[in-house]
């Protein structure tokens, strides 16, 4: 997995989110107080403007207190009977057909299947789930107020508050309990796709020449278009190597004068591993201290690049380096970005090498070799028992680890050729969680999403006609997949400029690269984008970004989904859920059939 920016710590992050929250309520509170006064004061007068303003505050610290459980859950039953009359489960049938033909498009051959199909599960998940929500909560009390189903509910004791409350409560448990079945059927297909075991071809076993073990090397039968080497001991156990993502156990079995060998079911396909992350530093070319590397001209400024064949070093610092917590030596492992001068041969990875190094002594080892490449995870085992550069003995916790901490030092080895990297692209797997509560969590991440669909879909649909409310809700859900485009553009930081600019260069065919020439059009088109771009800025600031809540990367490459993103993402759609619910409630209550 290749992260995009460094993961942040709740604890750092909740105070100047509620900070932050807090202020947005607060400004668009005095926004709404000061246009609603106006308004009330131009139809009424500024005596009879503030009354009305006045009544409405009162009012709505009293629906606020009064606000009663036991109609919220009435009214959400009332969601629930009509989302199940509505055939909701018809996106559950959906989903099944999805899984059972799921075969006929993914590619068995892949790589790393693990990957492929956890991507697939939970994206497809996701996605359906969320037109689900958008739907159900778009549509549902436009048709009620049509079809004046709703005046049997507000001549009732029934607040506008708990209203909104109990749609949103109401279709969350629908996409609940779809979301619980999916993830269930989910996690079954993914497994037995995943299963396989295979048979070590006997004939093929021969002596490892020169192997003072006395072991055996062969290969495996074929199984889901792949097979794998092995290696077996004297006392029939051994291992195959890594294909696909993962390896297997194998055993002797002994059946009177006759050896079977029996091949485990697959390791290391379905993991959470937990990352252990360190500062990073630089140095550059000569050798001196920098806080970046090199930029190759890429436009994501996340990685920065060490070059190759000189004194150019990215450095992580470890902390918290003890025998008890690694007591075989470090699992390193590394996702690091290549950057070719030239292209040489493509299927060649480019030469790097690790040196560990005491922080206080400078005392280092021996170099340790690896060859990078593109989008793949590196495992380098660092052992306890080293060497120095002159051959003498080193021992990692007695000689380079002090206070706990230890050096990490990178190197690109080939000459015009550089290695990107950040903080989280080489870490040390300091332990394997749960892949079964990895893959809940991630599931947690699309009930996050499904909420905030569905409070969006109420409070718009307070104010707006059914196929409206789903257009803004739409509108909202991709504004907030594609946040980071829209920022990007906004600030320039990817080229083509905005949307005139943009339709100006398709209809000449231009490329993005060409700059527009100089003079009054130019200037009217950049000044129409910018006033377009600040707007779509301010629009999108508002709105959620839903990418944060979406864990699938985490989940398909085998990593632990950090419990500090997971607070975040519950907070952080709690304030979403609260905001959506205090502006339906506010439309609502103006709205005649709620007086």
């Amino acid at each position: 997995m290749v992260l995009d920016s460094d993961p942040v710590a709740f604890s750092n992050w909740i105070v100047p989110a509620l900070l932050s929250f807090l202020t947005s309520a607060a400004t668009l509170c005095a926004v709404a107080l000061v246009g609603g006064y106006l308004i009330s004061a131009f139809r009424y007068g500024p005596v009879g403007g503030g009354d009305v303003i006045y009544r409405m505050v009162l009012g709505g610290v009293r629906d606020l207190i009064a606000l009663s459980p036991r109609r919220i859950l009435a009214l959400a039953w009332l969601a629930v009977q009509e989302s199940l009359r509505r055939r909701v489960l018809v996106g559950f049938g959906i989903f099944l057909l999805i899984l059972l033909f799921a075969g006929w498009f993914l590619d068995t051959q892949s790589n790393d299947p693990a990957t492929l199909y956890l991507s697939f599960v939970l994206t497809a998940t996701t996605y359906l789930v969320l037109l689900i929500a958008l739907f159900l909560s778009a549509f549902s009390l436009p048709a009620d107020i049509k079809n004046h189903t709703i005046y049997t509910i507000v001549t009732k004791p029934v607040r506008s508050g708990e209203i909104v409350l109990g749609r949103i409560v109401g279709f969350a448990v629908i996409g609940t309990v779809l979301l619980a079945v999916m993830g269930l059927f989910s996690y079954v297909f993914v497994i037995r796709v995943l299963n396989h075991t295979h048979e070590v071809d006997v004939a093929s076993l021969r002596p490892v020449p020169n192997d003072p073990n006395g072991d055996r090397a062969g290969r495996t039968s074929l199984a889901q278009n792949h097979r794998h080497t092995l290696k077996i001991g004297p006392d029939g156990t051994g291992s195959t190597d890594m294909v696909q993502g993962h390896f297997h156990e194998v055993t002797a079995q002994e059946s009177g004068d006759k050896t079977t060998y029996v091949v485990g079911p697959p390791q290391g396909l379905l993991t959470a591993r937990v990352p252990a992350y360190g500062d990073l530093r630089f140095k550059d070319r000569a050798g001196k201290a920098s806080d970046r590397g090199i930029s190759v001209g890429k436009e994501w400024k996340y990685h920065s690049y060490v070059e190759g064949a000189t004194l150019a070093k990215a450095i992580w610092t470890f902390s918290d380096i003890t025998p008890e917590r690694f007591p075989d030596g470090l699992p390193v492992e590394m996702t690091i970005r290549v950057f070719r001068s030239y292209k040489g041969d493509i299927e060649k990875g480019i030469r790097g090498s690790l040196v560990l190094k005491n922080p206080r002594t400078g005392r280092a080892s021996d170099e340790k070799f690896f060859i990078a490449k593109d989008f793949y995870i590196d495992f380098l085992k660092i052992p306890r028992n080293l060497t120095d550069p002159t051959g003498k003995p080193l021992d990692l916790f007695d000689d380079l680890v002090s206070d706990g901490q230890v050096e990490v030092w990178m190197q690109c080895l080939d000459a015009s050729q550089y290695l990107g990297v950040a903080k989280g692209d080489l870490y040390l797997r300091s332990r394997d969680a749960s892949f079964t509560l990895n893959f809940i969590k991630s599931y947690l991440g699309i009930w996050v999403q499904m909420l905030l669909v569905t409070s969006l879909g109420v409070m718009f649909s307070t104010f707006l006609s059914g196929p409206v409310a789903m257009m803004a809700t739409l509108a909202s859900l991709v504004l907030g997949f594609k946040a980071q485009f829209v920022l990007g553009v906004a600030k320039g930081a990817i080229e083509g400029g905005g949307p005139v600019e943009s339709f100006i260069r398709i209809v000449k065919q231009q490329n993005v690269t060409t700059q527009l020439e100089p003079g009054l059009t130019t200037t009217v088109v950049k000044w129409a984008d910018s006033v377009f771009m600040s707007f779509m800025t301010a629009i999108t600031g508002l709105l959620p970004n839903f990418n944060q809540f979406s864990n699938v990367s985490y989940v398909a490459h085998g990593f632990d989904i950090p419990p500090d993103a997971v607070l975040v993402q519950v907070f952080s759609a709690a304030g979403y859920v609260i905001a959506a619910l205090a502006i339906g409630y506010l439309f609502l209550r103006t709205r005649e059939v709620a007086r």
